[in-house]
């Protein structure tokens, strides 16, 4: 907080610098002839100038943060008050300009230049508006600057905003893959247990294992796509437990880079998806087969799997696919999912530039 008021506060009195700058190089220039026939040397033109440069700021400073921290901001958000904050504004407006033009005729004229410069008097219509004009001009810039501002900040706030409504969407969908994914788990170690089966016991360390990695690796926005590939197979070694010489599994890949970085658990519920709606529904011999391809940051991920033909169509909208894809389009800019059911193959076909994450 400190350090953002200590910024605000170096910004603001850089700009009055450079405009003071502006300022005083132009009185100089402008009174320069006139001082020096009435032999006032170069340093005390300079001096002269500049004390008037500073006295002339006194009223546009005092009207400037007026406006940008009291009558703007309640101008743009009080509807029902907006007249009563315009007629306060031309007020203030008004008031400044005297006050800048008795300094320059009861102060600049006699003291600062010492009655060698004259100011027209006090009521003059036409110095009144040049005044008038000139405290305008003087202002128009940090006032627009502030809006400007304002309007960076408030669209970085809906940004946010929106960023957050993402993130809390994104947690969403991994908290519901994760208890849909053990509850399928869980099942199979049922099943065994029923059937008082010796590898019960090895299919709960698998998911021991899988558990681990579900609290402590998948909160990460990315992991490398090695570490990816280990838990599908472990979960296809917990799946083939269940259906012993019935289910045929192949596993291809092809990886250029093993540290590529993926998005924790994306591909797993593409695999569960196949064994649920697949072999589990099949009475007689099936297969699922998987090829993974990763070249250059693109990965070709394809899976297809036998299903029962009893005139069902398997359908693709179930909780995993449907949540896999509203991942996909929150976590990468490029992807690509295709579904095919046909009567006897169920086919899944994803490709996504994992290089192409979108930053929430």
């Amino acid at each position: 907080m400190k350090t953002d008021t200590f910024k605000r506060i170096s910004l603001h009195m850089a700009f009055w610098l450079a405009y003071l700058t502006e300022d005083v190089t132009f009185i100089y220039l402008w009174d320069k002839d006139l001082l020096t026939r009435n032999s006032i040397s170069p340093g005390h033109q300079l001096t002269m100038t500049i004390l008037n440069s500073l006295t002339s700021l006194i009223p546009k400073l005092l009207f400037v943060y007026y406006v940008l921290y009291y009558n703007l901001p309640r101008l743009l958000n009080s509807k029902k008050d907006r007249k009563k904050y315009i007629a306060q504004l031309l007020l203030v407006l008004i008031t400044t300009t005297f006050l800048y033009r008795a300094i320059a005729v009861y102060f600049q004229g006699p003291v600062i230049y010492q009655g060698l410069v004259t100011f027209s008097p006090y009521f003059s219509t036409r110095l009144f508006l040049q005044f008038l004009m000139d405290i305008c001009v003087a202002s128009s810039a940090p006032i627009v600057i502030k809006q400007f501002r304002l309007q960076l900040e408030d669209k970085e706030r809906e940004k946010d905003l929106i960023r957050d409504k993402l993130e809390t969407e994104l947690k969403f969908l991994r908290n519901q893959t994760n208890p849909h994914f053990l509850f399928n788990t869980l099942n199979n170690i049922y099943a065994l247990a029923r059937k008082k089966s010796d590898e019960t016991a090895d299919v709960v360390m698998k998911l021991s294992k899988l558990l681990r990695f579900m609290l402590y690796e998948s909160n990460n926005e990315q992991i490398r796509i090695n570490d990816e590939i280990k838990i599908l197979d472990d979960y296809i070694e917990l799946e083939k437990l269940r259906y012993n010489d019935r289910l045929t599994i192949s596993f291809l890949r092809e990886i250029d880079n093993e540290n590529e970085q993926i998005a924790p658990l994306l591909l797993i519920p593409f695999v569960e998806n196949a064994f649920k709606h697949g072999a589990s529904e099949s009475r007689f011999e099936s297969f699922i087969n998987l090829e993974m391809n990763l070249q250059d940051g693109v990965l070709e991920f394809y899976i297809e799997n036998t299903k029962e033909q009893n005139g069902k169509k398997q359908n693709d909208e179930n909780i995993g696919l449907t949540n896999v894809r509203r991942q996909l389009e929150l976590l990468y800019k490029e992807h690509e999912v295709s579904i095919k059911c046909e009567d006897a193959v169920f086919k899944v076909f994803l490709k996504v530039n994992l290089r192409r994450y979108a930053n929430l």
